[in-house]
């Protein structure tokens, strides 16, 4: 039987898209793209995923990516994003569900040092959060899904026996690395319902 439920954040319990996250901040529909792509570069998300580069040296490099014309708008995409995320329908009222039926919740998340310094500032996702009773987040750990170390450090920090987890993802690589140390996994795929009736069954 299930007893802890294991969480995702981005596209899981917020949605993180980042060209509505560019588009909330620059009208100019032309350059939306261009500054998303930018902003939005994988490569430079994983090091402040583990950890290694901080949002005010991503910023300082940011600047030297974009055209002058664009640096702000740039940076305040970056300093925005998080407020700017909107919670993926049903999920939220589906956690507050779990949390009153008595089952544990945990979350591990890639994202940055800034994020897990700051997200307390958004209403919603620190009402969200303050639901679980554990958050680990890959940016002060310095360790990324889907490596084990962050799935163990998970089990040993709360003591959690894998076979009675559940871990929500939207990534397979993500769900094959809790599997690889014995949590099994759900692949979500946006649809709440869906998920609220797989989760009956456990």
């Amino acid at each position: 039987m299930t007893k802890q439920y294991i969480f995702d954040l981005g596209n899981v319990l917020a949605r993180f898209d980042p060209y509505a996250l560019t588009a909330a901040c620059i009208k100019d529909e032309q350059i939306v793209q261009p500054v998303c792509d930018t902003v939005f570069d994988r490569p430079y998300w994983d090091l402040l995923d583990n950890g290694t580069l901080s949002d005010r040296e991503f910023k300082m490099i940011l600047r030297h990516r974009l055209p002058k014309e664009w640096q702000e708008m740039g940076c305040r995409v970056f300093d925005e994003w998080v407020q700017n995320m909107p919670p993926i329908a049903g999920m939220e009222q589906l956690v507050a569900d779990l949390k009153a039926s008595g089952v544990g919740l945990y979350l591990i998340s890639n994202i940055s040092i800034g994020f897990s310094e700051t997200y307390h500032q958004i209403p919603w996702l620190n009402d969200l959060l303050s639901l679980f009773d554990g958050l680990v987040f890959s940016g002060p750990l310095q360790t990324v899904k889907p490596h084990a170390e962050i799935f163990e450090y998970l089990l040993h920090t709360y003591q959690l026996d894998p076979k009675e987890c559940l871990f929500i993802d939207d990534s397979p690589l993500n769900i094959n690395g809790a599997a690889a140390v014995g949590i099994p996994g759900y692949l979500f795929d946006g649809d709440a319902k869906k998920l609220r009736t797989f989760l009956k069954k456990t």
